[in-house]
């Protein structure tokens, strides 16, 4: 099945740096870059998830997919403590709460580091791919972030659209991903 999504990249941009929260998010955005010719390095910077079992499980399936397709992943430094005092005092949040928007504030924070350092000119998430997530608090998160340091655009667009929904189901049966239950971190595994 072929997406419809249009996609137009901030300044015509071929360097994107893709942050991936995992493999099921990742799949549709993926084939659809790759597709209209865009050859986008993952960034996978996921210290939220808990415990280490979880986190290693979900980044090799992103290993996996990435070889499959034959592009570039970089793995971040895992910091559950540095994440956890980010979360500090909004345990208690729900989902889609004020917890949501500092984790998302942390990860797209060092993805947008890592974006400078690396030459990367444009920054998006899977993030934006999941109906579980409220698309105004990534954006805001990711417009924050590549406030915070020079030469990266944050690219708002919204991996839901144009049958890219309907894709990631797809991939998600085909490529049997395991398909996680929480978004990782230890408050949401208890919602």
């Amino acid at each position: 099945m072929k997406t419809s999504l249009q996609i137009e990249v901030p300044g015509g941009a071929d360097r994107i740096l893709l942050h991936a929260c995992c493999a099921p998010c990742s799949g549709a955005i993926v084939e659809c870059l790759v597709e209209r010719g865009y050859r986008p390095v993952i960034f996978y910077s996921n210290s939220n998830i808990f415990p280490q079992e979880e986190y290693a499980h979900r980044l090799n399936e992103c290993i996996r997919y990435a070889r499959e397709w034959n592009v570039e992943m970089v793995e971040d430094v895992y910091d559950h403590a540095g994440w956890l005092q980010c979360a500090r005092g909004l345990e208690n949040e729900p989902e889609r709460g004020g917890r949501c928007l500092q984790c998302f504030k942390y990860r797209l924070l060092r993805a947008a580091q890592y974006a400078a350092a690396g030459g990367f000119p444009v920054l998006t998430t899977t993030l934006a791919s999941s109906r579980w997530k409220s698309l105004e608090q990534v954006n805001e998160a990711g417009a924050w972030a590549c406030s915070q340091v020079e030469g990266v655009t944050w690219w708002p667009q919204n991996w839901r659209k144009g049958g890219l929904q309907e894709r990631r189901n797809q991939i998600l049966k085909e490529q049997n991903f395991y398909n996680q239950l929480y978004c990782g971190c230890e408050y949401s595994a208890h919602t």
